[in-house]
């Protein structure tokens, strides 16, 4: 007899005690290829008699204490399934088995039972429950089955609501019909709505930028099939694996000279490289085949809104974008964006973990005598939740200054807590006492009664670099390599080039980035000429006067003479020296300037590498001596790209010395600047010939998503 319970799966079996060991190897080895067996035992108890093989209806009669199962890819058999005529899922546009399809998206409640889930709402026919009772078919006890006379229904519909067709076949012949020739569609995937486009019509991705309000940043590709991605992309074996692999992510791909068929400057205006996906769903699977070439495929909202699940909050919103709408009936209850990855040779650097790598953390269990939950930052922002013997990171929701973000970020939450059955003890927030997290977060904790823990913003950076790797409990000394855009410091700087170590339990800073001026509150994140306003020389300021108008020059200027903010910021480094290179002096998207100049640095192709503080003695990063340097060679009349790799290039000799000369053979790095590819690389290179082991983030990204989970390791590990 086999069943779930409150612990995972539970078997029951007559067997003399060799016999029940070498069943137990024998299920380890070939478990199936999605699952994940984190420990197993075996128990002799009271004899039980079977007459044959049953699994037996799931009942949790303590505290749940399990993972929640991720949303998987469409299997290979499924696929070959609705794309056979004879099949009874011949084009039917939510087929799924026990290996593929939703699962945390459509969950409602413990343990993982089709009465569980939104499924609930559809009652299996007759064949379907057929196969779900036989255990020699491969949909044996398979929670999401549904086939064409009992599952989910599409209906395909104008902007205005009027109704065009329901049949699946003539709704993808459709719709297929409609992105070729130049129209925006909604459609609903298992984990949202999706905007699509054609990635060849330049008008279309133009009306769809203009729509979704996103004047530049760059929109994903969803391709039919992996040997179209291979013919247009370089692909190396990591990236292939992503790509094919059970979650199925976007990756971020070098296109090859010469691609055909595709808008790219509409797509990612001034960036080479491009992020690709596979069809997720079967329904994805049907309009690609249909189709036969890459479209654009990106989150159903408006920027910076999160992404729509329901269809009438689709239709307010998005009336206004979508030229027609694919609707369907299948409840999602945590909505979700497409995870974002890329690859620095074979170090995987995440962007976004959301759909098929959320919510289980399964590396480094944090499980405690209290129950907590940790609120993470402002921006990037996700919970982790450690109510049992698991860890909870939340998907990616975005910015928390946006009022439909904060509000999906606070239901989330309390359906975790209802989801577990459970109220948090202990409640962390950031340092930042204006953060949404942090305010909602006191609140919170204020009417649980728990307790409440500040956690500095880069130290949870660190530490969750450090448990993600499990080095908590080494006695060697770790550095600490901390580096971003903004977070709130213990002396009341604006942090974000930060070293610190890790030793005997405690987290201590090492050194920074020099301090300059921080002015105009938001507006230097959105203004990278700000930040080179700020960071040059006061005697060579003249030289980028042409970038304000006699008014903000004027203005800036006297906000400079009576500033007292400072920052150490990396991020707004990487956004002065790009807007030196004139590459941007305003953004539209977070980390524009920083992509641009990494953009820009790989154009570089020559085998000298610039350091611009070479015979420069420093404890703290001197950044005006910096940037005077880069600017002189700019006036020298340096390449841009050159100079672009140079600084780059400076900055990972940077850690390697900080690192010598405080002793530390093992680096850890973390924060969004470490999104950069080929910092990542040229670290990766300079550290092998040089004897330093590096750290990166790996399974979370490392921007500000893994601020929860670096709460979490503070909280539990480190005595300061």
């Amino acid at each position: 007899m086999v069943c779930n319970n409150e612990d995972g799966v539970l078997i029951h079996l007559n067997s003399e005690e060799e016999k029940a060991e070498e069943f137990l190897r024998a299920l380890i080895e070939n478990a199936p290829e999605i699952s994940v067996i984190q420990s197993h035992s075996l128990t002799d108890i009271a004899f039980r008699e079977y007459d044959t093989f049953s699994i037996a209806p799931s009942k949790a009669q303590h505290q749940i204490n399990i993972p929640l199962t991720p949303d998987f890819v469409i299997c290979e058999s499924c696929k070959s399934e609705m794309r056979n005529t004879t099949d009874r899922r011949y084009a039917y546009a939510f087929t799924t088995c026990t290996q593929c399809g939703p699962r945390y998206a459509v969950t409602t409640k413990f343990p993982f039972e089709r009465a569980n889930t939104t499924l609930s709402d559809f009652s299996m026919c007759t064949e379907c429950e057929t196969e779900y009772t036989n255990a020699d078919d491969r949909r044996f006890h398979s929670q999401t089955n549904s086939c064409k006379e009992c599952g989910i229904q599409l209906n395909l519909t104008t902007s205005d609501g009027t109704p065009l067709a329901t049949d699946t076949t003539e709704i993808i012949k459709k719709v297929s019909g409609f992105i070729l020739s130049g129209n925006i569609v909604a459609l609903k995937n298992t984990n949202g709505y999706l905007l699509c486009c054609d990635a060849n019509n330049k008008t279309a991705i133009a009306r769809l930028r203009k729509k979704k309000q996103r004047p530049s940043k760059p929109f994903a590709l969803l391709y039919p099939s992996l040997e179209k991605i291979k013919n247009d992309f370089e692909l190396g074996t990591a990236e292939e694996k992503a790509l094919s692999s059970s979650a199925g992510p976007i990756v971020i791909l070098d296109p090859k000279k010469g691609i055909a068929d595709l808008e790219r400057e509409s797509i990612a205006p001034q960036l080479h490289q491009l992020g690709v996906m596979l069809p997720s769903s079967a329904l994805l699977t049907l309009l690609m085949d249909a189709l036969k070439i890459p479209i654009i495929a990106t989150s159903g909202n408006i920027h910076g809104s999160p992404i729509i699940s329901e269809a009438a909050d689709a239709v307010a919103k998005l009336s206004d974008v979508a030229d027609y709408f694919v609707h369907h009936n299948l409840k999602i209850a945590f909505p979700q964006d497409d995870s974002v990855v890329r690859f620095a040779g074979e170090q995987q650097i995440t962007l976004r973990r959301s759909r098929g790598l959320a919510p289980n953390y399964l590396n480094a269990p944090l499980s405690g005598e209290k129950k907590v939950l940790a609120m993470g930052a402002h921006l990037k922002s996700t919970f982790a939740f450690v109510p049992n013997g698991h860890t909870y990171v939340s998907p990616y929701f975005g910015n928390l200054d946006s009022y439909d973000v904060l509000e999906r970020f606070q239901e989330n939450i309390t359906k975790f807590t209802s989801l577990f059955e459970t109220r948090p003890e202990v409640v962390l927030i950031d340092a930042h006492p204006q953060y949404q997290s942090s305010i909602l977060g006191r609140e919170w904790a204020n009417e649980w009664k728990a307790e409440l823990r500040t956690v500095q913003h880069h130290k949870a950076h660190f530490s969750s670099v450090l448990g993600e790797h499990g080095l908590f409990d080494t006695e060697e000394k770790i550095m600490g390599a901390i580096w971003d855009g903004t977070g709130l410091g213990d002396d009341g700087a604006i942090w974000g080039g930060e070293f610190f170590v890790f030793e005997n339990g405690k987290i201590e800073r090492l050194a920074h980035f020099e301090y300059v001026d921080w002015i105009a509150a938001d507006k230097m994140a959105k203004e990278p000429r700000l930040s080179l306003l700020c960071m040059l020389p006061e005697t060579q300021r003249e030289g980028v006067r042409q970038k304000f108008s006699k008014t903000e020059w004027k203005v800036y200027n006297t906000m400079l003479e009576k500033n007292t903010l400072k920052t150490s910021s990396v991020g707004r480094l990487f956004d002065a020296v790009a807007s030196l290179l004139d590459l941007g002096d305003t953004t539209s998207y977070e980390g524009e300037a920083a992509m641009l100049l990494e953009n820009e640095a790989k154009n570089y192709l020559g085998s000298d590498s610039i350091n611009f503080l070479e015979g420069t003695p420093y404890q703290n990063i001197p950044v005006k001596t910096l940037m005077a340097n880069i600017q002189k060679a700019k006036t020298e009349g340096l390449k841009k790209s050159q100079i672009a790799h140079g600084f780059i290039h400076t900055l990972a000799l940077s850690i390697l010395k900080t690192a010598r000369q405080n002793h530390c053979k093992t680096i850890a790095c973390s924060g969004g600047v470490f999104q950069n590819s080929l910092l990542v690389e040229k670290l990766s290179k300079l550290s092998k010939t040089q004897g330093f082991k590096l750290k990166f983030n790996r399974i979370l990204s490392s921007n500000d998503e893994n601020i929860s989970f670096g709460q979490l390791c503070y909280h539990q590990y480190i005595k300061n």
